[in-house]
């Protein structure tokens, strides 16, 4: 039976994004108040926290290094950066845009 490998850093992750669920749901309080004085008092990051590393497998099979890491715990290689547009309609947009960017482009090109 192929287990799935337990990742030493799991309970870190989960208080990872359980640290940020508390943060937002302190800054949308705040916006509600219409941004008020005082500011809320944002609770510290765990010392513990601090250095948490991506911990994605690369390419090589080794977990990511890397430690500038996004609010869902994995860096910039491995955050789920869009990939595109998914719809039809959101296509069309890109395929829109790039033409006026183009048309531009060929605007002010010299002969």
């Amino acid at each position: 039976m192929n287990a799935m490998p337990t990742d030493p850093d799991r309970e870190r992750r989960r208080r990872w994004r359980e640290y940020h669920a508390e943060h937002d749901r302190l800054a949308n309080e705040w916006r509600e108040r219409g941004y008020q004085y005082p500011p809320p008092v944002y609770p510290p990051l765990p010392h513990d926290l601090v250095g948490l590393t991506c911990g994605a497998r690369t390419r090589a099979g080794t977990p990511c290094k890397l430690a500038a890491i996004y609010r869902n715990g994995r860096c910039k290689l491995h955050g789920g950066l869009s990939t595109g547009p998914t719809s039809n309609e959101g296509r069309e947009r890109c395929r829109e845009a790039a033409q006026r960017r183009w048309a531009k482009v060929k605007a002010h090109a010299t002969p």
